[in-house]
């Protein structure tokens, strides 16, 4: 089995909702069509948007530049919600191809998925105020483009 399938299964069994996304029929390739009302993606959505409002919150109101911030319950709670997350974008991904969809939100997801942890870690990393604010920013638009690549109407290619 590959690392793939293997983890494409362990999420399956975890959430109730990459199953169904899973049962969903391959599509014509040439068809574009948009995923977010399937359920796996519409929460990915909420999650993103959930979490975007709280690195919001934070860059407003300067708490990451607070001694301690990084060791405590409210941040190792949003880093545990973010890394599931990214998780879901991993099976969003695996999902879209095994359907033999080839666009851009397949590779998106994707990236998305790898992309979110390193954002994380630079937030953690950044060694003052002004770079710890970029990185929140960063963070951010990262969790704002989650939303609209699912969000925006497919558009045929040309």
């Amino acid at each position: 089995m590959s690392c793939g399938a293997a983890l494409a299964v362990a999420l399956m069994m975890s959430n109730p909702a990459v199953a169904e996304a899973a049962a969903v029929p391959p599509v014509a390739a040439d068809t574009p069509i948009s995923v977010a009302s399937e359920p796996l993606f519409a929460d990915i959505v909420t999650r993103s948007g959930a979490l975007k409002a709280i690195v919001d919150a934070w860059a407003a109101s300067k708490a990451a530049d607070q001694s301690g911030f990084f060791a405590g319950a409210e941040y190792l709670a949003f880093k545990d919600r973010a890394h599931a997350l990214a998780e879901s974008d991993m099976q969003g991904h695996l999902i879209l191809k095994d359907r033999g969809t080839d666009n851009d939100l397949k590779c998106i997801l994707r990236g998305i998925s790898e992309d979110l942890p390193k954002k994380l870690a630079a937030v953690e990393a950044a060694p003052n105020a002004s770079q710890r604010a970029a990185a929140l920013s960063e963070l951010s638009y990262l969790l704002n483009d989650n939303v609209e690549v699912i969000t925006s109407p497919p558009a045929p290619e040309v």
